[in-house]
């Protein structure tokens, strides 16, 4: 099994020492804020900042683990992350006894054959396994359970859902079966750029939001999104992903453009589903990383920008 991080040329080694470093200046921060705080005095924002390092703390070496077992450990990474994503989704949203069935098609037969396909490298079946045959097959196996209340509403939710949570997210492990002229064995840092782009561009988003944040962008939706914030995150993230083209078969002006791209679809991609999660009625979709939220939050801006990404990259690259 290779072992990703063992590249010839040490770049993934090096990326994630650079993360492990920036994380420590993070958390030295964060300690040094809750010294100073008063001493028995709560403080929301100073616990909120160590609660976030934290679990990128935590997100970190798990990436880091996967990517240093080989392919095989990667993919089982993001398919449990897909598996996650995609219980904290159906579990919030109305379904009934009648859609059951098709809720074990989503969640024992597409997900993990979804996955398994990326793991084969068999992309001409990957690519319409769940927008064609799921897509199908879900409301047929929902109708056969006979209960036509609000059909169409739960049909159309698992099926989002499963494009979502499983489709969509499946394309980020999926750039490891890419053949690129030149770029062999280097196809995981293909992963560490999209993610630290896309992950980069809601962080500075969060920063420049509260340093300069006025205008709301649209407070029904998402009530902390600005304007400033949009724009400042979106750019300082983009020069962030044109500085890492070295890591990449792009030049730097393609980096650039294709983290602008990258970075405006994973706005897109929280925007919508904060959209979603206003009309449930809910703040987050669920609660398993502290300070994050649940798993759908944390990748609901990669929903959108990981399958654009993939196809970049296959088109003009592969």
């Amino acid at each position: 099994m290779t072992r990703l991080l063992s590249s010839p040329d040490g770049t993934l080694l090096l990326v994630f020492a650079g993360i492990a470093a920036a994380l420590l200046v993070a958390s030295a921060i964060g300690l040094f804020l809750r010294a100073r705080a008063p001493k028995g005095q709560a403080n929301p924002a100073i616990d909120n900042l160590n609660a976030r390092v934290n679990a990128w703390w935590i997100m970190i070496f798990l990436l880091a683990g996967a990517f240093w077992a080989g392919n095989t450990a990667v993919i089982l990474l993001f398919a449990f992350v897909s598996f996650q994503s995609l219980r904290e989704f159906i579990s919030v949203t109305y379904t009934r006894r009648g859609d059951y069935r098709a809720l074990l098609w989503c969640f024992f037969v597409f997900l993990p054959l979804q996955y398994g396909l990326i793991y084969t490298g068999w992309y001409g079946l990957f690519s319409i396994l769940i927008p064609v045959y799921a897509f199908l097959l879900l409301p047929i196996s929902s109708a056969l359970g006979a209960d036509a209340t609000r059909f169409l509403e739960r049909a159309a939710k698992v099926q989002w859902g499963l494009m979502i949570c499983v489709y969509c997210l499946s394309h980020i492990p999926a750039l490891l079966t890419l053949d690129i002229p030149r770029f062999d064995g280097r196809n995981a840092q293909l992963i560490v750029f999209l993610l630290l782009t896309v992950q980069s561009s809601d962080v500075f988003q969060y920063v420049w939001g509260k340093l300069l944040g006025r205008h709301k962008l649209a407070p029904a939706i998402s009530p902390s999104k600005t304007i400033e914030g949009l724009i400042g995150g979106v750019l300082t993230a983009t020069l962030a992903g044109s500085a890492m083209w070295w890591m990449t078969p792009f030049t730097w002006w393609q980096a650039a453009l294709i983290a602008l791209t990258l970075n405006v679809l994973g706005f897109f991609g929280g925007f919508v589903l904060s959209a979603v999660k206003r009309d449930i009625g809910l703040k987050d979709w669920g609660s398993m990383l502290e300070g994050h939220g649940g798993m759908l939050d944390r990748v609901d801006s990669l929903s959108f920008s990981a399958p654009v990404f993939f196809h970049i990259v296959r088109y003009w690259w592969g």
